[in-house]
């Protein structure tokens, strides 16, 4: 009977660390509003990127009870100043976090305006099934009412989620989840700005209580073939807004400068003015690679229906928006410059 008892406390011993063992999530900051400051209590304006990130872990209150939380500040700047150097420097380091063993999920902190973009980058090249939640807020930290975070305590509570795995980078706010590759920023200033216009939601959440729908079946994360693992730099990719009476001038600057992609934020389906068309082809003749996008930021842009493609040699963004289309065409030069095989990219991400 001792033996037993003896038997018993061991294994207790064991068992109940265990079963204490919270999830350990670490914390990406790159600034944004969420880390931004007024100069005054009641100023429209800010300075994002103003808060560290332990400053933003400790104003959320019982974020501790959700996981075992770490915080790394990767760089501090409003995401209007996000660029390729910074880009390929968090990728990095979020496959480096992510291989850890003992990680179980990141979160990433990041400012609105290039949330999508950053989003959608991180899905194409970050390789683990573990979850990875971006997280942002519209009010800064000193606003009232701030948003931030509430929305933090809820990414935590996504990422830490069993049915998380495997559904590639998120993105939340405003108790609403959208997979990077569909969220977009749709208002200026709303807390509900960010929608997922073609595929819709990932899921809800409530109060930390976490609800999914539909995986995306695109591809993206363990099954992307992008990495940056060898790259120091990206192609050069520019955007051309499509509006009435539009000409080629800034086409044809994009390929005195030497830019080795443009794409098209056309008009309706990915289409613009005669003149602009020209320069698009002429773009193509001198061995830019042409991507047709549509300024309406919904709806599929598909091959030869607004314009001939195979006539002219460009590209079809398809539900991409040109922001997200300029995003795959940088990765996409990176593998080939093959119209048929960066096309098939567009079909397949």
């Amino acid at each position: 009977m001792k033996a037993m008892k003896i038997l018993l406390a061991i294994a207790l011993a064991v068992a109940l660390p265990a079963l204490a063992a919270k999830p350990k999530v670490v914390i990406l900051a790159t600034g944004g509003t969420i880390a931004g400051a007024q100069a005054a209590g009641q100023d429209a304006g800010y300075k994002s990127g103003s808060f560290q990130v332990e400053d933003l872990i400790k104003a959320v209150p019982n974020l501790g009870e959700l996981a075992d939380i770490t915080g790394e500040q990767v760089v501090n700047i409003g995401s209007q100043d996000m660029n390729n150097e910074v880009w390929l420097k968090l990728a990095k380091r979020l496959n480096e976090v992510l291989a850890q063993r003992d990680v179980d999920a990141v979160v990433i902190t990041h400012g609105t305006d290039t949330m999508e973009e950053t989003g959608y980058f991180l899905s194409l090249v970050t390789h683990s099934a573990k979850p990875v939640v971006m997280v942002g807020s519209m009010r800064p930290a000193t606003g009232t009412s701030a948003d931030g975070p509430a929305n933090i305590y809820n990414a935590v509570s996504v990422a830490v989620h069993p049915k998380a795995r495997g559904r590639g980078v998120m993105v939340l706010l405003n108790d609403e989840i959208h997979y990077a590759r569909e969220a977009t920023k749709t208002n200026t200033t709303q807390l509900d700005t960010f929608k997922s216009p073609n595929r819709g939601k990932a899921g809800m959440t409530n109060a930390g209580r976490v609800y999914f729908y539909d995986a995306l079946a695109t591809r993206y994360g363990p099954r992307s073939a992008f990495s940056v693992d060898k790259l120091t730099e990206l192609p050069r990719v520019e955007i051309v807004y499509a509006y009435a009476n539009v000409g080629r001038d800034f086409i044809d600057a994009c390929v005195a400068a030497g830019c080795k992609g443009i794409v098209l934020a056309g008009v309706g389906d990915g289409n613009a003015t005669q003149s602009a068309v020209e320069g698009l082809r002429n773009a193509v003749k001198k061995g830019v690679a042409v991507v047709r996008s549509s300024r309406t930021n919904s709806g599929i842009t598909d091959r030869n229906v607004e314009l001939n493609d195979d006539e002219l040699g460009t590209l079809a963004s398809m539900e991409l928006n040109p922001q997200k289309a300029r995003v795959l065409l940088m990765l996409g030069l990176t593998k080939t410059s093959d119209a048929k095989e960066l096309q098939q990219f567009f079909y397949e991400y």
